[in-house]
């Protein structure tokens, strides 16, 4: 077992990590509510009319596209009617022989091709904004007729591909998909109550 560093004052590094998140946060309150508002209108749309959102993203991320979907598929507070939400990054034969057979910078821009239709929301998660098999999802979408839209840090790339756009304004991929989730649940929450599943009752 390696031992623990002696110096290390955890209660000053949780103090640094809680007033980083908090700043973070009052940040994206402070630019998000736009793109946010604009991304609720267009999944709004979308399911109002037959569509289904799809999600997709790396690592944490991709963790992020799963848990909303699930989100939207089972429920987010109450139990409502199933919403049609897929994350791109759960099907182990079709992400292995895709990454195997064209590259991994393939791997969401094919299944956009074979399941997205026209007026269906993509949304790509990326914290730098420059995960090319990201991006080449974007385009895939962008090029099928979908609605491309991204969460991400700065934005990078994703910034020419992306609209609705969310982006957190923060350099640490930490913090940021701590808002990513946040605002991505916050997504749920609205389209529940947008599409009179639920009454707001808060």
């Amino acid at each position: 077992m390696p031992r623990s560093a002696p110096s290390f004052d955890f209660d000053r590094y949780l103090g640094r990590e809680l007033e980083e998140h908090e700043a973070v946060f009052g940040a994206t309150r402070e630019v998000a509510g736009e793109a946010m508002a604009r991304l609720l209108d267009a999944c709004e749309t979308s399911l109002g009319q037959g569509g289904k959102l799809l999600f997709f993203g790396n690592g944490g991320s991709a963790g992020d596209a799963q848990h909303l979907a699930t989100e939207l598929v089972v429920r987010y507070r109450k139990d409502r009617p199933a919403l049609p939400a897929i994350a791109l990054t759960v099907d182990s034969s079709t992400l292995t022989a895709i990454g195997n057979d064209l590259g991994f910078e393939r791997l969401f821009a094919r299944q956009i091709e074979a399941l997205g239709r026209p007026g269906d929301v993509a949304i790509g998660i990326s914290t730098s904004g420059r995960s090319a098999n990201v991006l080449a999802g974007l385009r895939a979408a962008r090029e099928g007729g979908l609605v491309a839209a991204g969460l991400t840090g700065h934005g990078g790339a994703m910034a020419e591909l992306a609209d609705p756009l969310i982006r957190v304004p923060s350099d640490n991929p930490a913090r940021i998909q701590e808002m990513h989730i946040m605002l991505g649940q916050i997504l749920c929450g609205a389209l529940e109550r947008r599409l009179g599943l639920v009454e707001d009752d808060r």
